[in-house]
């Protein structure tokens, strides 16, 4: 189906009218959201999503509407992952709670103007080269297989390429100057550290968008749904990580079945390719006659695993000794340093958050205790100091004293 300007040029308003709403109304003024208020602010943002592909499917058809849906779980689901690094790059720049909103909203528009040029290039390769279904295909398997490796806490990391660039070309100031990208530092014009963050996720986004964009071409062809489908998983992806964060850690299974979405999607442009064949070393340049994965069932598929992955990670008692584990030593870092969060009672609430983790370690089965004990001397050390000084403080508060850390 052809989508006219009109169409289009609807879309995008609605698009630019939905980020602009974003920026003016939600991160204007900085603040840390709620839990409630990111679960209202997700799920309004999944119900435009829903809302948007219902539209699709009643002017453009089921198989269009199916596409759409495909590609936009897909999307989202990739979209989550992505979600580990942005935690773990925050947390190595030490970003204040209150200003985390605006990093990950420049990190949604960087994203969405990034993957719409990667998609328009990719749709005029896919139009004048066959064999790029070949290419998308290949790099969807080794990412897959790039997936399946054993990996631990340090498996989503802020170590990459990009971050290494940003920190050598960017000198920035000790500290961060509210929200501000740049800062007077002794009577010079400085960028404060906010900058070399917005850099970091923007990079980041670049080097997802490789399995990003092929995935979904695997899904559907058409610009418009590859478009609005990768958009909409975008947006909300803000509110989304407030409301999910203390459980990005449980998902211990998610890669596994995001490397079997991936794998699957693979397969699924290699047998395109071989329909569409026009490469003259494979059977003469003739297409080859294999059956192709239709997109319902391809739906179907990725919601099977993606419902088998979260409920298995949810009910795993090795993905809650995780969360506790990772939570109370973020809960610790949060409290100890005040370079990272200054503000009293953001201090103090992530030390009950810490306290009520412990709780969750200690009502683990006694192997996952044990393993904590053993291997985790570092976050025992974190812990222990948290409640030294916290206990310190409170008896100088009592006693009227000036505390000093």
């Amino acid at each position: 189906m052809t989508v006219s300007p009109a169409v289009w040029a609807v879309t995008i308003v609605v698009i630019i009218g939905l980020l602009a709403f974003d920026y003016f109304f939600h991160v204007r003024q900085a603040h840390t959201p709620t839990l409630r208020e990111s679960a209202i602010w997700s799920a309004a943002y999944v119900g435009v999503a829903v809302l948007f592909g219902i539209v699709v499917w009643w002017l453009g058809g089921s198989a269009m509407g199916t596409e759409y849906f495909a590609g936009y779980i897909t999307e989202k689901a990739l979209s989550v992952d992505n979600l580990f690094v942005f935690l773990i790059i925050m947390t190595s720049f030490r970003v204040p709670r209150a200003d985390q909103q605006k990093v990950l909203l420049f990190g949604v528009t960087f994203a969405i103007i990034a993957r719409t040029g990667f998609i328009f290039l990719g749709a005029t390769l896919i139009n004048r080269f066959a064999w790029v279904f070949y290419l998308f295909g290949i790099v969807l398997l080794m990412t897959a297989g790039n997936m399946l490796r054993p990996e631990g806490e340090d498996s989503h990391t802020a170590d990459n390429i990009m971050i290494r660039i940003a920190r050598k070309l960017f000198k920035t100031s000790p500290e961060y100057d509210g929200d501000k990208l740049f800062t007077v530092v002794n009577g010079k014009r400085v960028m404060t550290p906010m900058l070399l963050v917005m850099v970091a996720i923007g990079g980041t986004d670049l080097l997802f968008a490789v399995d990003s964009i092929p995935a979904i071409f695997g899904l559907t062809q058409n610009v418009f749904i590859v478009f609005t489908a990768t958009t909409f998983s975008l947006l909300g992806l803000r509110q989304l990580f407030f409301l999910i964060e203390g459980l990005l850690d449980r998902l211990i299974f998610l890669s596994y079945g995001l490397a079997a979405i991936l794998a699957f999607i693979g397969v699924k442009l290699i047998l395109h390719a071989l329909h569409e064949n026009s490469v003259p070393f494979i059977n003469d340049g003739e297409p080859v006659p294999v059956i192709e994965v239709s997109t319902a069932v391809s739906l179907v598929v990725i919601v099977g695993i993606l419902t088998i992955t979260v409920v298995a990670s949810l009910l795993s008692p090795a993905g809650k000794a995780q969360t506790a584990v990772t939570n109370a030593r973020r809960g610790a870092i949060r409290y100890l340093d005040l370079s990272y969060e200054e503000e009293e009672q953001l201090r103090e609430e992530a030390y009950q958050a810490l306290c009520e983790e412990e709780r969750v370690i200690r009502s683990l089965p006694e192997k996952y205790r044990a393993r904590i004990r053993e291997g985790e001397t570092e976050l025992i050390e974190l812990l222990n100091r948290a409640h030294v000084i916290r206990a310190d403080r409170v008896a100088r508060r009592e006693a009227g004293l000036p505390y000093r850390m």
